[in-house]
């Protein structure tokens, strides 16, 4: 039905026309005093542009990877780029316009198009829509309406939404693969019970239909399940010959307590190689060296011929430069049972990789970058380029010194290439940069974001030693943790601020500055709320104005607990919820803005949704009247607390 995938990733341009019409003209390198946000990238087809997607300028730029620092074009766009995608016919750009009413925004470059002017016109889609692509033969692109939880087929030429796929939870990258009748799909969290035996985001595999346009939104046809713990997927990369998928992604060692950070004992980072033949998983090879952590993998790409792989660790400021193939052949070569002389263990083995520190010495080249926060990647012409998301510029490595020689040997390095000139930052940027940056951890294991993607959440459990050892609570949302103390979930921590600090001496193991934790929690105080994708026109629908309505009512008791405006009275309450684990009965009343996206429930995460929290689980029956609620009643109430 299609032929073969091409990927990319953008930013902004010269002049923009809309339907026809030129509207304005740009200034190369964003508006005056702004910054760029260099945040996705990827190649053209031949290799002759680079495209560069910056979210917070909002602008598409491409450049010439012989001539990199001379941008070709740019694009000035209607809203924040998170993903790109080069393909169609003619071939065109692809850019995910990421905010609640999403856009993809399809993009005809200067000289392709009448009168020589860049030209873009708008698509709509979802909710915070990412990772684009581009089908085989070039008509339809598939975009990852995250915030939806559902991936959309839509036809470029005409922009109409051909088919709708339920994803688990947040998808945010998606690749058409064999043929192009199916297509592969991350989650980016997991959603299961976080006081469960295996907590982890899962890979999709979804059949496109030949009838399409298909009405009904439609399951996965099959799920690769990751190993347990992976969470904060971000990007998937297939080999050139069509027969891998690469996936990089945290591995969480969530079951044990935050003792140390030695050897990955909290957190891990790895890439699942995806077997595209049988479909199902290769294995997980971890990123990390035996005593420094690669941390916050984010993007991936290939170089053409398929031999060299390279990951961006946004959190340690690097990208691994892998002989692809030498991993294949380590990896198939392996027994599928534990050896003697392992002690038991499966070091040596199938199984022992995904524990195995070891496993990529002597296959791949750790590159330091000259900037902070590498995230989107891409390799053109014999270079890889890795878009620098807070120093506003690209890093380049020219592969050519590898020759012959054995990757560990080669001396690579990095160059810096600046997007735009250096500008003042903030303290809320700064604290931004340094809530990701794992420089702030003992080896570089973590940062800030490892458990808070975003800010937010990341579905696991974790066993701080705040509280004590052995009793593990679900990660809070940053969102409104200054206002709305104290923090915790067994409130041992007086505020945020002191949180913070807490955080940065305890878990990362780290003794920083004062202004360090000052500029974080800058950060998090600007930090603002997602609008719902339950709103209806950025207003309550009439089932969520029934629900407030139940809300509000002083016999079902909700808003007592749960006052507007920050929906938590600040207090710690004995809701009937202590756990097998826990060593008191109250806990502290979280906000109810955006629990749409801070699932799993409660402070040990036992409820995956809040049907299963109100319905199975009963909260709400303790201080008020909520078991006299219809389903219809419940339902209208669910709808509510969704929306805020």
């Amino acid at each position: 039905m299609f032929a073969s995938p091409r990927r990319v990733h953008a930013f902004g341009s010269v002049f923009l026309a809309i339907g026809g019409v030129l509207i304005g003209a740009c200034d190369a390198h964003g508006e005056a005093n702004g910054l760029l946000g260099p945040l996705a990238i990827a190649a053209a087809g031949d290799g002759s542009q680079i495209f560069i997607a910056a979210y917070d300028a909002r602008r598409l730029i491409a450049i010439d990877p012989a001539t990199p620092d001379k941008p070709v074009w740019e694009l000035p766009l209607p809203g924040r780029p998170t993903g790109v995608a080069v393909g169609g016919q003619p071939a065109e750009i692809l850019v995910t316009l990421g905010e609640p009413d999403g856009k993809l925004a399809v993009v005809t470059p200067p000289g392709k198009s009448a009168g020589g002017a860049a030209r873009l016109r708008l698509i709509d889609v979802g909710h915070t829509p990412h990772g684009p692509a581009v089908s085989p033969c070039g008509k339809y692109a598939a975009v990852c309406d995250r915030f939806h939880h559902h991936v959309r087929l839509v036809e470029i030429a005409g922009g109409k939404t051909l088919a709708k796929f339920s994803c688990e939870r947040e998808p945010i990258a998606a690749v058409f693969i064999g043929d192009g009748s199916k297509l592969l799909v991350a989650n980016h969290l997991p959603l299961a019970p976080a006081d469960g035996d295996v907590v982890a985001a899962k890979v999709e595999i979804f059949e496109i239909p030949a009838d399409l346009p298909a009405e009904s939104v439609q399951s996965a046809a099959k799920a690769i399940a990751l190993p347990n713990g992976s969470s904060s997927l971000k990007d998937i990369a297939v080999s050139p010959n069509g027969k891998f998928a690469v996936i990089p992604h945290i591995l969480g060692r969530y079951h044990l307590p935050t003792t140390q950070l030695e050897r990955g004992w909290m957190n891990t980072n790895a890439i699942t190689i995806v077997d595209l033949t049988n479909l199902a998983s290769l294995n997980t090879v971890l990123l990390d060296s035996v005593d420094f952590g690669a941390a916050n993998p984010w993007g991936a790409a290939f170089s053409d011929d398929g031999r060299w792989l390279a990951v961006a660790h946004s959190g340690s400021h690097e990208v691994s430069v892998i002989d692809f193939p030498k991993v294949i052949e380590k990896l198939n070569a392996l027994p599928p049972a534990p050896k003697a002389g392992y002690g038991g263990g499966a070091y040596g083995t199938v199984a022992g990789v995904p524990n195995d520190l070891a496993f990529l010495v002597d296959l791949r080249k750790r590159v330091r970058l000259p900037g902070v926060g590498p995230r989107g990647v891409a390799v053109a012409g014999g270079k890889v380029f890795a878009a620098e998301y807070f120093s506003d510029a690209l890093a380049m490595i020219d592969l050519k010194p590898i020759g012959d020689k054995p990757i560990a040997d080669s001396r690579l390095k990095a160059i810096g290439i600046p997007l735009a000139t250096k500008q003042q930052i903030s303290i809320e940027r700064r604290g931004e940069r340094l809530f990701h940056d794992a420089e702030l951890c003992f080896q570089q294991w973590q940062s800030c974001a490892s458990c808070h993607p975003d800010a937010r959440v990341d579905g696991l459990n974790w066993d701080l030693l705040n509280d004590g050892i052995g009793n593990p609570k679900n990660v809070k949302s940053m969102l409104l943790a200054h206002q709305t103390p104290p923090a915790m979930a067994s409130g041992v921590r007086g505020d945020a601020s002191a949180a913070v600090r807490a955080g940065i001496r305890h878990i990362q193991f780290m003794v920083r500055p004062e202004e360090d934790a000052q500029a974080i929690d800058a950060y998090l105080k600007a930090l603002a709320p997602v609008p719902s994708p339950f709103l209806v026109g950025g207003k309550l629908s009439p089932a969520a104005e029934r629900g407030k309505a139940i809300f509000d009512d002083p016999k079902i008791g909700c808003a007592k607990c749960h006052p507007a405006p920050l929906y938590t009275d600040l207090k710690m309450h004995d809701v009937g919820s202590k756990g097998r684990y826990d060593r008191r009965d109250d806990f502290d009343t979280p906000t109810l803005i955006e629990v749409w996206r801070t699932a799993p429930y409660m402070h040990d995460g036992h409820d995956t949704t809040l049907d299963e929290l109100f319905k199975t689980a009963g909260h709400g029956q303790y201080g008020g009247a909520t078991q006299k609620l219809t389903d219809e009643q419940w339902n209208d109430l669910i709808e509510f607390v969704l929306s805020l």
